[in-house]
């Protein structure tokens, strides 16, 4: 992920005096901070207390890994089985509240205010629209997870000796069909990476936009409750919400570092005999995020832009190989298909009541909401900054479909591929391969696989980079209140600690599970400031004149 330069665009500073609501023109002064000790920016309580608690937590998971990996594999279960409906239940909410938005008279108003005009261009902003969105993710779960949900988690059909499941069929639909196996566990796959992840998004989006371009407030997750809690969101209702936001963003950025650096190590393992280790992978989180840290004391400048867009022109080249080189028009017909088939199930895997799919719905669905709710502050201040001068219906249909139907094409190509490998060619190394191996496993059936893999390896390191740079100024804008020019040692302390919790979280008894666990713990509470925030978007928008 990256963010635009800026000096492309300053969306801190307020909009004309014709498109404030002066009801809400509270401006910067609210939340001035104070520059501290080492140069840090000390904005009230929220950088403080963030900065000590990550600290803190940091020095018990080094100093108690066991202990530490336990509880949060508790915490894991605990939440997960008590609490999966309400996070799909929420998420069902997110993309409700879009619609109905879309199909409104407030799908008019234009983010700015009636004169604002768009800072870029279509071509321009739907690129970065897919920039903002799941990188490492889709090359971590693009081959593995159709692979998953077709072979046990929904699919019905086993790979290997034991033939057809016959103690759930799930949903009612694939018993002992492999085609529909096939088409339920793409459209399981897309579920989780379509309209719902992205209907989170916009709705913070939305929120940030309005009540910075609209409303003249700073560019920090309290702005949007201001029609809630008034003048007290510069308060300590404030405060909790940005110091919830810092945590939310931090443990779902170190997931996905965790989780690259995972991938990463399998690739230098297949090409160049490096040994999967816990070293490996502490040494891989390290060298990355000293590039990261770089770019990051640079500040937010088009060299990391620019990398973002080319990092882009490879994932494309690297999906058209796999088009081309895998069975082509089965691949292009099916994209349809497991759209509809999508659409299909869509009703069935959002139902938040009476689930009996629980390792679906607790294991992949809960996990996947509250990373994309972790990821909402970043990815959303990230969409609000390019998306000025837009109507809100233009905003949400483009934030909901162009990334939506990225995401179909990017997970029918390499699981579909994947899937074609073990039914129709019998390759079921794909199958029986670690899942951060899988989609080099998947590539070593197609030509040129030494290179494709580098390739592969390239596109999850540059990732891994872009995202944590961006993470990095976004966590330290959310920390000072909405400010751009923050120290550059407070974004130092964030960039360095996002890879040290990564670290630390893979070294804990649970590693990668660790990793999941404190994603999900931190997206639960920030789920429910992220329904909160939906009451205060309709009285903003309310507001706005028409």
């Amino acid at each position: 992920m990256t963010a635009p330069n800026d000096s492309e665009q300053t969306p801190y500073e307020a909009p004309p005096e014709s498109a404030i609501d002066t009801d809400y023109d509270i401006g910067q002064d609210n939340i001035e901070g104070s520059l501290g000790p080492f140069g840090f920016d000390l904005h009230n309580p929220v950088f403080p207390i963030s900065a000590l608690t990550v600290i803190a937590f940091v020095v018990f998971t080094l100093l108690f890994p066991e202990l530490a990996g336990s509880t949060f594999s508790a915490m894991f279960s605990f939440v997960t089985k008590s609490f999966d409906w309400f996070f799909i239940g929420a998420a069902d909410i997110f993309v409700i509240l879009c619609l109905v938005i879309v199909i409104s008279p407030y799908g008019k108003i234009r983010l700015g205010g009636p004169d604002a005009k768009p800072d870029f261009t279509y071509t321009s902003w739907f690129a970065m629209l897919f920039a903002a969105g799941m990188g490492i993710g889709l090359m971590f779960y693009g081959v593995s997870e159709p692979l998953s949900h077709f072979s046990s988690s929904l699919g019905g059909v086993v790979v290997g000796e034991n033939g057809i499941r016959t103690d759930w069929a799930p949903l009612g639909a694939a018993m002992g069909n492999e085609a529909e196996a096939i088409r339920l566990g793409m459209a399981a796959s897309i579920f989780h990476w379509a309209l719902h992840p992205w209907a989170i998004y916009a709705i913070v989006a939305l929120s940030l936009a309005l009540f910075s371009y609209n409303k003249g407030l700073p560019l920090t997750i309290r702005s949007a409750f201001y029609p809630i809690f008034g003048e007290r969101v510069w308060g300590w209702p404030g405060h909790v919400i940005d110091i919830l936001a810092v945590f939310a963003t931090l443990f779902g950025l170190a997931t996905s570092l965790g989780l690259g650096a995972a991938q990463a190590n399998s690739g230098f393992n297949k090409l160049f005999g490096m040994p999967i280790s816990d070293t490996s992978q502490v040494i891989l989180i390290c060298g990355i995020t000293a590039i990261a840290l770089f770019s990051v004391i640079r500040g937010l400048e088009a060299g990391v832009k620019l990398l973002s867009e080319i990092n882009m022109g490879v994932a494309f080249v690297l999906w058209a190989f796999v088009l081309i080189a895998g069975p082509t028009l089965l691949l292009a017909t099916d994209m349809l298909d497991f759209l509809g088939a999508y659409l299909k199930y869509l009703p069935a895997l959002s139902n938040p009541i009476g689930r009996e799919d629980v390792n679906f719905a607790q294991g992949w669905t809960s996990f996947y909401w509250a990373w994309w709710i972790s990821w909402s502050p970043f990815v959303g201040m990230f969409i609000a900054r390019v998306s000025r001068g837009r109507t809100v219906r233009e905003f949400i249909i483009s934030v909901l479909l162009v990334p939506s139907l990225v995401c179909v094409a990017w997970m029918s190509v390499f699981g579909g591929s994947a899937i074609s490998q073990v039914v129709r060619d019998g390759y079921t190394a794909v199958a029986e391969a670690a899942l951060p191996l899988q989609l080099f496993t998947m590539l070593d059936a197609m030509p040129w696989t030494s290179i494709t893999s580098f390739i592969g390896i390239i596109l999850v390191i540059v990732f891994f980079v872009t995202s944590s740079d961006s993470g990095s100024l976004v966590i330290d804008t959310i920390a000072a209140g909405g400010k751009v020019d923050a120290p550059v040692p407070q974004r130092v302390f964030w960039c360095l600690f996002e890879g040290v919790i990564a670290i630390v979280l893979l070294l804990s008894a649970g590693g990668l599970g660790t990793l999941q666990s404190m994603v999900i713990s931190t997206g639960l509470p920030f789920t429910v400031v992220l329904l909160v925030m939906c009451v205060a978007i309709w009285r903003g928008l309310a507001s706005e004149p028409r």
